[in-house]
């Protein structure tokens, strides 16, 4: 896809949801080797990379991790894939990868079907520090 960096991983998340805000937060700071750029999915753009992918938003819509030409993840897949790629001690989340798909996939539904009322909404999108803003496609 054009405007998007070949060379980083794009994570894709619920830009009105304070969980998937406090993770990108999460991610941004310990995201050492600066792999990663973020994407709301309600933006023109990420719709746009949704498509591309043939993701169906009805089967997920907290968190995608999009890598462009190589592959793309979604649910526990991406979060985990998101913990190794940072490394340290979060790269021990990758034992998670040992649980078959459809018990973590089902754990990671509970938590996004509930993410709203357990961690609120807000009304938009997050809008990032200038410091950050680069990360933000």
């Amino acid at each position: 896809m054009e405007g998007l960096p070949q060379d980083k991983k794009i994570v894709l998340f619920d830009g009105f949801c304070n969980l998937c805000d406090s993770s990108v937060q999460f991610i941004i700071k310990h995201d050492q080797k600066d792999v990663f750029r973020f994407l709301p999915l309600q933006s023109e753009l990420g719709q746009q990379v949704i498509r591309h992918i043939g993701v169906d938003t009805s089967k997920t819509d907290s968190i995608i991790l999009y890598e462009p030409g190589i592959a793309y993840h979604y649910k526990a897949d991406a979060a985990i894939s998101i913990a190794k790629t940072i490394g340290g001690v979060y790269s021990l989340f990758g034992l998670f990868s040992w649980i078959p798909k459809p018990i973590s996939n089902a754990v990671y539904d509970y938590v996004a079907k509930n993410r709203y009322k357990w961690y609120g909404k807000k009304d938009q999108c997050m809008l990032p520090s200038p410091e950050i803003k680069a990360k933000f496609l």
